[in-house]
């Protein structure tokens, strides 16, 4: 079976109603619309929001806080998923991502400490935290600020 032979099931759609088309229709003179009124014009009805001329939703809630759209954001790595290399390996971001340990680099990498490593690595990222370094150098690896 192939894309263009699918059919509908018979009887899972009706045709839409005609609107407009007369009186005998039971949709003819106001079209569904009612008697008079805005919503009964063409172009009438009310904007995304508006609730009558009462102050709406979204300007009765207060305002909190702030969005960077400057700030950097990272893919965080644990330690412990470092052990997925081999012994002497060179991890960087394209190893992480052939691994499936990061699936976007985002603006780069930061390891944190989370974990133990059994593995001597030279590790590049972007950022170390403190506890990662620690850890990488005491396993006799490198850490290396890209």
């Amino acid at each position: 079976m192939r894309i263009h032979e699918l059919k509908k099931p018979e009887g899972s759609t009706k045709a839409p109603k005609r609107i407009g088309r007369g009186q005998g229709t039971g949709q003819g003179t106001t079209a569904g619309r009612g008697m008079n009124g805005q919503n009964s014009r063409s172009g009438g009805g009310v904007r995304l929001g508006f609730e009558g001329g009462q102050m709406p939703l979204y300007r009765r809630l207060p305002k909190r806080g702030f969005n960077n759209k400057w700030a950097k954001e990272y893919a965080e790595v644990n330690i412990k998923d470092l052990n997925k290399f081999d012994d002497g390996a060179t991890v960087d971001v394209a190893a992480l991502k052939e691994k499936g340990i990061v699936k976007k680099a985002l603006d780069g990498v930061k390891v944190l400490g989370n974990g133990e490593l059994e593995k001597k690595l030279t590790v590049k990222a972007a950022k170390f935290s403190k506890s990662a370094v620690e850890k990488i150098e005491k396993a006799g690896g490198k850490a290396e600020v890209i």
